[in-house]
């Protein structure tokens, strides 16, 4: 690769919400199995979030807001006291070097398996994601039938989203990010596949919306909306998802939140796929995209889709995996380590913490 041009779009700072970012290309969130049994971040991670600050915008890893929202082993929560002090040492780290942090809120929904989590999976519906299985620590099983949400239920798993960005900020976290994307809790309530309830939260694209917009306005309300940014992924397939042809959903989604002013939007979608463009036009504030699920994020394709207009910052995930400093390598176009898959979940150090920068 040759240098970026000093006015390139990858570089020029922006501001989401209450962060200003010295560049846009953002760290994805990317679950690495490196908490422990209980949920506590570890130094490991410290280490790991502090070798990656020079990233516009770290969106740290998915974190349970409860156990019954935990979904693989070792995931960091932020529900207890120890868990809350682990992200505190991790924010702490991240601004030393000048970063922003921001943690991913994600319940896992029904992707998830009682040895992990020690209860039930729920859903807003009895569905299991077909022929889908969960690591556990013994082993790899089957995803059973999860338990579908009771309507009065509902306000309690609001209760747990707030609880958790609370406690983000006051770890220290610059805000939070709520996780509607990928085939967990809050994606199944938007999902036309996964959503069949009868009640006021399924049916019509207003009632597959309301409790996403919920969670959402709960937290905005809680901790402030500049300080709340959303992911969503329509109609991808991640984990057994069966959404098709929903964008009403979506569109009434983007339309009740959109007045909050958000700190942003995490899409993840492919460029060519025309819901951008009606996302685009329906969201009034700053769009963060992801293309890079299954395809490797490429520094020129990132800095075209930022040049045409379609996205204000970019979330890239593998390449930041194996390279601490992949902004200044993108910046002088300098060679990239490569990314070892055996160590991307569990372990230590090899393969987390342990990939060389250029000094």
């Amino acid at each position: 690769m040759t240098a970026l041009a000093s006015d390139s779009p990858l570089l020029k700072p922006i501001t989401v919400g209450d962060i200003v970012a010295n560049n846009r290309v953002f760290m994805a969130p990317l679950t690495r199995g490196r908490a422990t049994d209980d949920g506590v971040p570890t130094d490991l991670q410290v280490e790991h979030y502090r070798q990656r600050a020079r990233a516009g915008l770290i969106i740290a890893e998915g974190t349970q807001p409860s156990e019954v929202g935990k979904g693989y082993t070792n995931t960091p929560g932020l529900h207890t006291d120890e868990q809350q002090e682990g992200w505190a040492r991790i924010a702490e780290a991240v601004h030393a070097e000048g970063g922003s942090i921001v943690v991913q809120v994600m319940h896992a929904g029904r992707m998830s398996h009682p040895d992990n989590s020690g209860h039930e999976s729920v859903a807003p519906s009895a569905i299991a994601p077909k022929g889908a299985q969960m690591f556990t620590k013994g082993g790899m099983k089957d995803i059973a039938v999860p338990r579908a949400l009771e309507t009065d239920e509902l306000p309690g798993v609001v209760a747990d989203f707030v609880n958790a960005s609370k406690r983000a900020v006051a770890a220290g976290l610059d805000g939070v990010e709520l996780h509607a994307a990928n085939g967990y809790l809050l994606h199944e309530f938007l999902s036309n596949g996964e959503n069949l309830r009868t009640d006021s939260y399924g049916g019509s694209a207003e009632s597959r919306a309301r409790f996403v917009v919920e969670v959402v306005t709960a937290v905005a309300d809680a901790i402030g909306a500049e300080k709340v940014g959303i992911r969503i992924s329509p109609g991808h397939g991640a984990n057994a998802a069966t959404e098709t042809d929903n964008w009403d959903t979506y569109a009434e989604l983007l339309a009740q939140i959109n007045p909050l002013r958000l700190s942003y939007l995490h899409v993840l979608i492919q460029p060519d796929d025309p819901t951008l463009s009606k996302i685009r036009d329906s969201w009034t504030g700053e769009l963060v995209l992801n293309t890079g699920f299954g395809v490797v994020s490429e520094r020129d394709d990132m800095e075209r889709l930022l040049a045409d207009g379609p996205a204000d910052a970019v979330a890239v995930g593998r390449p930041y995996i194996a390279n601490p400093d992949l902004v200044e390598r993108w910046t002088i176009g300098a060679e990239l380590n490569e990314p070892q898959p055996a160590t991307f979940y569990g372990g230590g150090a090899e393969g987390y913490t342990d990939y060389p920068t250029l000094n």
